[in-house]
C-alpha cells in the first residue's frame, strides 16, 4: 500500500502516513476487501522464452564466419587473415550473443569468461605472428584487468552498499595498472627506458577514485553532488 499524496510505502496496518499525515483511505468510503488475483499458492504461469532470437543470432556470427574464411580461401588458397575475423567474432559471441541463451545471465561467470575468450585469441594472434609477447605482455595485462573487472562485478553483485568504494577502489586499482602496463612494454617490446608516460592516467585515475571514496565517507558531500547533477 502506498500514501496517495507523497507516494511513500506503507504498511498493512497504517491507516495515516507518517510523513504527510494523508489518511490510507478516503475517510467518506469504507475500506474494501476482497479475494486476490490469484489462489494462495498459485502463481501465473511465466510465458515461455522464444528460442528464435538467439538461434537468429548465433546463425548470423555462423554466416558471417562462413564467408570471411571462404574469401580467405578464394583469395589466399589457405587460412590466412579470416583466424583473426574469426577470433574476433568469436570474442563477440562469447560477450553479446552466448548470455541471451541464458534466461538470467551471471556476469560473474561470463565477465571472466570473456575477459578467458579475449586472452585465447591474443595468444593466437602472438602464435600466428611469431611475436613471443603473449607471457611477457597481453597474459599479465588481460589477467590484472581481467581481475579488477571480476572483482567489482562480484562486489557489486553481493553487496549491496559502498558501490562508491568500490568503484573507487577499482579506479585507483587501474591507475596502479598503468604502471605496470608501461613497465611491460618496455621490459616486452624493448622500447628503451620508461618514459613515464602512465603517470598522467595514473594520477588522473586515482584522483577520480579518491573524489568517489571522499564522497562515500563525506555525506554532506555526496548530497550536495547529488544535487548539483541531479543524481
Amino acid at each position: 500500500m502506498y500514501c496517495s499524496n507523497c507516494g511513500v510505502k506503507l504498511a498493512d496496518s497504517e491507516l495515516v502516513c507518517p510523513l504527510c499525515q494523508t489518511r490510507a483511505y478516503h475517510p467518506d468510503l469504507p475500506e474494501q476487501t476482497g479475494a486476490g488475483l490469484y489462489p494462495k499458492n498459485k502463481q501465473p504461469k511465466k510465458p515461455r522464452r522464444s528460442p528464435w532470437p538467439q538461434m537468429i543470432l548465433t546463425a548470423m556470427f555462423l554466416l558471417a564466419g562462413l564467408i570471411v574464411l571462404l574469401c580467405d580461401l578464394q583469395v589466399s588458397g589457405r587460412v590466412n587473415w579470416s583466424g583473426f575475423v574469426l577470433g574476433a567474432l568469436a570474442i563477440g559471441y562469447v560477450v553479446f550473443a552466448l548470455p541471451v541463451w541464458f534466461r538470467r545471465p551471471d556476469p560473474v561467470i561470463f565477465v571472466p569468461c570473456s575477459f578467458a575468450a579475449a586472452g585465447l585469441y591474443l595468444l593466437y594472434i602472438s602464435l600466428c605472428t611469431k611475436g613471443g609477447w603473449f607471457l611477457s605482455f597481453a597474459l599479465p595485462v588481460t589477467a590484472v584487468i581481467g581481475l579488477i573487472v571480476t572483482a567489482v562485478t562480484v562486489l557489486l553483485k553481493y553487496v549491496k552498499k559502498g558501490r562508491l568504494y568500490i568503484f573507487g577502489g577499482a579506479l585507483i586499482a587501474l591507475g596502479a595498472a598503468m604502471l605496470l602496463i608501461e613497465a611491460l612494454i618496455v621490459l616486452t617490446f624493448g622500447v628503451g627506458h620508461f618514459a613515464l608516460w602512465s603517470l598522467y592516467p595514473m594520477t588522473a585515475l586515482v584522483l577520480v577514485g579518491c573524489l568517489l571514496i571522499f564522497l562515500a565517507i563525506c555525506r554532506p558531500a555526496r548530497e550536495t553532488m547529488e544535487r548539483k547533477l541531479f543524481i
